[in-house]
Formats: structure tokens, C-alpha cells, sequence
């Protein structure tokens, strides 16, 4: 099941990034957990009362605006509406109710979105005076709050808890059943991801019918390629989204989060002629950060000219400027000419194999003493930090835990140094990897012992 896009609307400087970073927790909204990864401060993962969304900041919607920089905004957020699956509309308390808002009001209701009417920046008695007059919105449940001072949070989190799907955790496959990888073709627009889905269901040698979906309005296709059955999941990047999704590109990350949610492998498609842009780094941040394989590929191939020259500097650009996710394979292709197009399935089925790929304990273990060994960890407070042993807990993708005596003295620079040591022995080609450093439960506290252990596979998700 695909998480659930919430959006935040509304005129400007109504609260709506306060509002998003509270219920993120301001740090998750400014921080990174992760060096290296670009990613656009205007959406994130959410969980509210065990339910999972994905929640997306807006811009200040200015309905009648003729300023170009306005109408850009507008164009951006009415995209976000049309990718949302609710929305939180976020109006001034201490403003009250005007035209802007009742035109905003007008074309959520066109959208035909479930929405929440949100009061913010109501901080006492003498706000809460205007609130009659938002009723003119002709809406019968009105949530007061404070974004900045948190009161009336939770009622408007337990309203959006009622409206949102439960999170369910994914089915267990039947022992010794193989289930069809579930791949995703995703970037941001006019790279070729049509292009692309088309020669792929052109070839002849492919079966193609259709298969349930995960969500309401996608199907996603079953492929048969030489008897190797393939799913290719639905996302938005892929259908027409009319005029305005055409030369939008801010809320093409949405469509990304909605393909990588469901899928095994991501295939990101850049365009070889432009390079590696900031929209691209993002979208690959999102496969990265949520455990996906990973397949770049440079599409319009054929329209590169010195094609030689050109694959040494693209191969550069895109090791540098994706240097997080520098274990991902780069394919160069032509959806226009089909050139090299099947080679995509040797990838995925390497990459498959990579992220369901389990090492012996004790194989791990020696690798990491030969490692350790060879360089020895940083001092943490005047203190060398011990790594004592490793351990893998899971696979998609594969999670190992380092035991050590000071959790909050490894630097990311050595669990990196750890990563490449571990990839140049065990591979996991294609695939991100988890390192967590852990306290042996002989060392730990009591607070420790009895604390909830965090979700594995990611970081924590602040509930707030």
C-alpha cells in the first residue's frame, strides 16, 4: 500500500511551514540524518497515531495574482492539490476570512479532495472572536489551533488520523514463493519516462497484462521478459497529467514518493543531453533514503554527440553530484531507437538478488576485524570506541548492527568507511545499505534495556 500524500494550502504567511515542521518536529525538517543526500525541505515522511503519509508544504496561494513569480507559485500548489489525496487547509485567525480564502475554498471543493479547515495563529480570547466569520465557508467542523505554540495540535492530527488509511505491514511471501519484483520508472518531467514505459510494452518478446494496484487509481503491468515475470508500478510521472504537470517540476518529487513507496527497484531516468540537475538529485535522495534499489538511467542517448567524450564527463557528473548513492549502476539507452534497452533486466535481477542477500555471521565478523583492524576508530571524549562485533537483522535492503560502547561516538565517516569495506567483500550492487552502531546489552543502561527499540530499516519517525 502506497503512503498517502497530505498537502498543506493556503494563502501566504498563513503558518503553513510552522504547521509542517510541527508536525514533522523542527529538527526532521531542517536536518539531514544522512550526509551527502539533497533534499527538498518542502515534503517529508509523517506518522501521526501509527498512520504513515507523506506531507507536502506549499506555497502561498495567491488565486488572482498577475505577478509571474506568484502565478509560478500557484501553478506549483495547484499541482500539489491535484497530487494530494488530502489536503489541510491553513487559514490567518487573527486576519479572518478573506476573499483569497473563500477562492482557495472554491477550488479545493472543485478538486473534490477530502479537506481539513485549519484555523491557525489563534493565541487566546482575542483571535478566537473571528472565528465565526470562517463559517461562511460553509463548512461545518472548523480546528482552531497555534502551529508555534502547539495548542490545538492534536485535534487537528486526531482529525487527519480519522481520514487516513491504516498502515498495514506488508504480506509475508508464502516460503520458496517468487514474487515479481516491483519496479518504478521515476524522475522529474520530460526526461523520457513515457518514452521509456512505451519501448519497453513495444517489444515483442514481452507479455504484457494488467494487475491489481495498490491504490485506488493505478494498475500497475505484469511483465514477461524471456519467463522472468516483472511489475511495473504505476506512478503519476508516467500518465499525462495535462498542461499544468507538463512545466511543473517542484512537485514531481510527490510522483517519485508515490512510485518508490510500492517498489523493489527504482529506475531514475535522466536526460543525457542536460546532465544531472538539482531535481534529479532529489528524486534519487528519495530511493536512497527509502531503501530502494537503484538503476540511473541516461535516456536520449542518441542525441548526444561525441558520444565518447560525453560518457566520460556524464559518468563524472554523476558520480559526484549522486556520490550518495554511488553503488547504483548507470545505464546509457535511447527509448527512441530501443538501443540497450533490455539490458535494464540484467540489472534489476542483479540488484533483486543483491537486497535479499544474507552474510554469515561469522564471515561478516571477520571483515569487520580485518577492518577495524586495519583502521582503528576515532577516540570519542578521550576515549577509543570498541567495536566489538556485527550482525545483519534484515534484507530490501540489507541492515546490519555494529555493537559497540559509545553508540553516540561513531562518526559517519567511519560507518561510510565500514559500508565500502563491507560492499568491496559481500557486493550488494544496486543497492543502499544500513549500518546502525548499537551498545552491547551488557554495557547498557536501564533506561536503555527498557527503551522501544527504533523501527528498522530508517530513521525514527518522530510522532510527536
Amino acid at each position: 500500500m502506497t503512503k498517502p500524500v497530505v498537502a498543506i494550502v493556503g494563502r501566504p504567511n498563513v503558518g503553513k511551514s510552522a504547521l509542517f515542521n510541527r508536525i514533522l518536529g523542527r529538527n526532521l525538517a531542517i536536518v539531514e540524518d544522512m550526509p551527502g543526500v539533497t533534499r527538498d525541505r518542502n515534503y517529508a515522511d509523517a506518522e501521526w497515531d501509527g498512520k504513515k503519509f507523506h506531507l507536502v508544504d506549499t506555497g502561498g496561494f495567491e488565486p488572482e495574482s498577475e505577478d509571474p513569480m506568484f502565478m509560478k507559485i500557484r501553478d506549483q500548489t495547484t499541482l500539489a492539490i491535484e497530487e494530494a489525496d488530502y489536503i489541510i487547509f491553513l487559514m490567518d485567525g487573527q486576519e479572518g476570512l478573506l476573499p483569497a480564502d473563500l477562492e482557495v475554498a472554491q477550488r479545493l471543493r472543485a478538486a473534490g479532495k477530502p479537506v481539513i479547515y485549519a484555523i491557525n495563529k489563534v493565541d487566546g480570547a482575542r483571535h478566537e472572536g473571528l472565528l465565526p466569520d470562517f463559517y461562511r465557508l460553509g463548512v461545518n467542523t472548523l480546528i482552531p489551533l497555534s502551529a508555534l505554540h502547539s495548542t490545538g495540535f492534536s485535534d487537528l492530527m486526531d482529525e487527519l488520523a480519522k481520514l487516513l488509511p491504516e498502515t498495514p505491514a506488508g504480506p509475508e511471501p508464502e516460503e520458496g514463493a517468487r514474487v515479481p519484483p516491483r519496479i518504478a520508472i521515476i524522475g522529474r518531467p520530460n526526461v523520457g519516462k513515457s518514452s521509456f514505459v512505451n519501448a519497453l510494452t513495444g517489444e515483442d518478446r514481452m507479455i504484457v497484462s494488467p494487475v491489481s494496484g495498490t491504490t485506488r487509481d493505478a494498475v500497475d503491468s505484469l511483465y514477461k521478459y524471456y519467463g522472468r515475470e516483472y511489475v511495473l508500478v504505476d506512478t503519476a510521472g508516467i500518465r499525462s497529467r495535462g498542461r499544468i504537470s507538463q512545466g511543473v517540476e517542484k512537485y514531481s518529487v510527490m510522483r517519485a514518493m508515490k512510485g518508490v513507496d510500492r517498489c523493489d527497484v527504482a529506475l531514475v531516468l535522466l536526460d543525457a543531453a542536460e546532465g544531472v540537475t538539482e531535481q534529479d538529485e532529489r528524486i534519487v535522495g528519495i530511493a536512497h533514503e527509502e531503501g530502494k534499489g537503484i538503476i540511473i538511467i541516461l535516456n536520449k542517448w542518441d542525441l548526444v554527440q561525441d558520444k565518447e567524450e560525453a560518457y566520460k564527463k556524464l559518468i563524472d557528473d554523476v558520480r559526484y553530484r549522486l556520490k550518495f548513492a554511488d553503488y547504483a549502476p548507470v545505464l546509457t539507452l535511447s527509448s527512441l531507437t530501443r538501443q540497450r534497452i533490455t539490458k535494464v533486466f540484467d540489472e534489476i535481477d542483479k540488484i533483486v538478488a543483491e537486497r535479499e542477500k544474507r552474510v554469515p555471521t561469522a564471515e561478516l565478523n571477520r571483515v569487520f576485524e580485518r577492518l577495524t583492524s586495519r583502521h582503528e576508530p576515532p577516540m570519542y571524549r578521550s576515549r577509543r570506541v570498541k567495536y566489538f562485533y556485527v550482525t545483519q537483522v534484515a534484507v530490501k535492503p540489507p541492515t546490519f548492527v555494529v555493537f559497540v560502547n559509545y553508540p553516540e561516538g561513531v562518526h559517519f565517516s567511519y560507518i561510510r568507511y565500514i559500508e565500502n569495506n563491507l560492499r568491496q567483500a559481500f557486493g550488494f550492487h544496486g543497492s543502499p545499505i544500513r549500518i546502525y552502531p548499537k551498545r552491547r546489552r551488557e554495557e547498557q543502561t536501564a533506561e536503555e534495556r527498557t527503551r522501544p527499540p527504533a523501527a528498522r530499516g530508517g530513521r525514527k519517525k518522530k510522532t510527536t
